[in-house]
């Protein structure tokens, strides 16, 4: 490409490629050449197209919109090379690859399905005038599937005797995997509705509940044991609750145990991460719950080999009649339904939710949708009666109202900056200064949660200085070290997307890893509590020192950074949910100014749009 284009795309990392090896990612190589394309996208064009990428993009130059980064107008710019006059803006091949890449950049924005008429005003928008041959060609491709729903209306009609014309249904399409999924969770959810039968009776379930609470030495709150009857009678619950409502979920998980228990039930307990079930386990352990009650990662529980491939699903059920869930406002729609697949006809399902947090870093709303849906059984659980600051901080939050509260213990600490460099400065001072330090809490407890990614004050920059202070390296494994802090970005076996721990490895020859860690290299990644989890793919891998917001969804640590560099779009799930992060203290680096406030006063929720609640309703 020429060094003027404004279309041109920016080589990609060259581990990427190399990552991939093989016959086909050299075929891809060639392909990318040949239209002017950096051959460093070969491993993702693989990754995205199948061993085939080289032939598809040979026949077809949009396919490079595949990948995800590159922008129409640097597809357009290879056709352009590879196909000269011919590349018409109305080509049927642009079309159909340009629908596919706007339902996925809807995905990545949390929408697990676009409505008809926004999506064609959208291919308009981009040059296609033949949008309905566009629109069958991503079809025909396996790109995109089509749902047509109708709307209910809230109240019947009167019926004279003319049934009239039928409506016209409204027409959604969604990316072919996200949108086969949402149709399964939503079908599944309806089954276990329909297919539950009691546990217990009511009164059973309040005696059980009452036995647990003599046992345990504390006063289950009647909202909790209400909640409980309402777990053995229902087959979907979902349990809302706060921030300070420690309380009461650790005995609502501890009562159901024993509802379960005394039916011969059994339950099976998980959480989104490693840190969440630590968290939750030592709660139990706390109020002297069985031992054998524990909470694992919902990737183990599903037993999960690789990104989307688990050996629990419809022909291998959760051997457990009570399934709860905690954290479940991390649930995206993949999880969900993988989750309610492996649920049995009969199982009750129990999802603990905060509806305050922000939706799922991955597409779907599914907690909301199905609050939304009025199709499962609700019940909140009360709050702690002495919630301490950080409850307190994050209920006034919740509620719209910025003001700090009183704090001191300094649990809660707001740290102003006028600048995304200053934020940056203030927020690596205090994971290795100021928090160990004054709170004698050590840096490995310690986690940076920032709004954003990119700039100054993102997670890239802040992990780029937290390695160069805690463990500088030549960067062995695709630009990571062993004793490097990590996150996962994928599931894998025995960890799951959202996990933070530290990598450990054994490399056949010392330094023998390259690039990319080499052949030889055995990584590993150390969870909270020990375990130690072996990593097949350093792709999986990510610098984990700093997190993005909804990179932490789902994560608890003892201390937390929360960090708003000036370019913050802040809304109050997104503020909500960095705080609710942190368990003993939380910093606050303030560099969004009077955007904070007004932000959480006025954005009072992440809107996505999602088909789930018209499915559940479909029954």
């Amino acid at each position: 490409m020429s060094a003027t284009s404004g279309s041109e795309i920016p080589p990609g990392p060259p581990q990427e490629a190399a990552a991939s090896g093989g016959d086909a990612a050299d075929r891809a190589r060639a392909a990318l050449e040949r239209i002017g394309a950096p051959a460093a996208l070969a491993g993702p064009l693989v990754a995205a197209l199948g061993p085939g990428a080289a032939a598809e993009l040979s026949a077809d130059p949009w396919r490079l919109l595949a990948v995800g980064g590159v922008t129409p107008e640097q597809a357009d710019y290879c056709a352009r090379r590879a196909l000269g006059d011919d590349a018409s803006p109305d080509d049927p091949r642009r079309g159909r690859a340009l629908a596919a890449h706007r339902l996925h950049r809807a995905a990545r924005e949390g929408h697990t399905a676009l409505e008809e008429r926004r999506l064609a005003s959208e291919l308009r928008s981009a040059g296609v005038r033949s949008v309905d041959a566009a629109l069958t060609a991503a079809l025909d491709g396996g790109d995109a599937v089509l749902f047509e729903m109708f709307d209910e209306p809230d109240e019947p009609e009167d019926f004279d005797g003319d049934p009239g014309e039928m409506p016209d249904p409204d027409r959604w399409y969604a990316p072919a995997r996200l949108g086969r999924g949402e149709q399964a969770l939503g079908e599944g959810l309806n089954r276990l509705s329909s297919a539950s039968e009691p546990i217990m009776d009511s009164a059973t379930a309040s005696e059980t509940v009452e036995a647990v609470a003599e046992r345990m030495g504390a006063a289950v709150d009647p909202r909790t044991a209400a909640a409980l009857v309402t777990v053995a009678l229902r087959g979907i619950c979902v349990l809302t609750h706060g921030a300070g409502a420690g309380t009461a979920i650790a005995h609502t998980v501890a009562c159901a145990a024993a509802v379960a228990a005394d039916s011969d039930t059994g339950m099976a307990l998980a959480a989104p991460t490693a840190q969440a079930a630590a968290e939750l386990d030592e709660a139990l352990a706390g109020l002297g719950v069985d031992p054998g009650v524990r909470a694992v990662p919902l990737a183990a529980l599903l037993e999960t080999r690789a990104p989307g491939v688990r050996d629990r699903g419809a022909g291998n059920p959760l051997d457990a009649g009570l399934v709860v869930v905690a954290g479940a406002m991390w649930l995206d729609v993949e999880h969900a339904a993988a989750l309610v697949g492996a649920c049995a006809d009969g199982t009750h399902l129990v999802l603990l939710a905060d509806p305050a947090q922000a939706p799922s870093a991955a597409p779907g709303s599914v907690v909301a949708d199905l609050l939304a849906s009025r199709t499962v059984h609700v019940a909140a659980l009360p709050e702690d009666a002495d919630a301490g600051p950080l409850a307190r901080t994050a209920a006034r939050v919740a509620d719209g109202d910025p003001e700090e509260v009183g704090s001191p213990g300094r649990e809660v600490v707001f740290v102003p900056a006028d600048s995304a460099s200053a934020a940056a400065h203030r927020a690596v001072q205090l994971i290795t200064d100021s928090i160990p330090r004054a709170l004698e809490i050590p840096p490995e407890q310690v986690q940076i949660v920032t709004a954003v990614r990119g700039g100054e004050a993102g997670a890239d920059a802040l992990n780029a200085a937290c390695k160069e202070r805690f463990n500088p390296g030549p960067g062995a494994y695709s630009g990571m070290d062993a004793g490097d802090r990590v996150l996962l970005v994928a599931d894998g076996p025995g960890y799951a997307a959202g996990d933070v721990g530290y990598l450990r490895a054994d490399a056949g020859g010392e330094g023998g890893g390259g690039a990319t860690g080499g052949a030889d290299a055995a990584l590993a990644v150390e969870l909270p509590g020990g375990e130690l989890c072996p990593v097949g793919d350093s792709a999986h891998l990510r610098p984990g020192w700093a997190v993005t917001v909804a990179a932490a969804h789902g994560g608890r640590w003892p201390a937390v950074v929360a960090v708003f560099p000036p370019e913050t779009r802040v809304s109050r799930p997104q503020v909500y949910t960095a705080l609710t992060t942190a368990r003993r203290h939380l910093s606050v680096v303030q560099a969004a100014g009077p955007a904070l406030a007004q932000g959480v006063r006025d954005n009072a929720a992440l809107e996505r749009t999602t088909r789930l609640v018209q499915v559940l309703r479909e029954g």
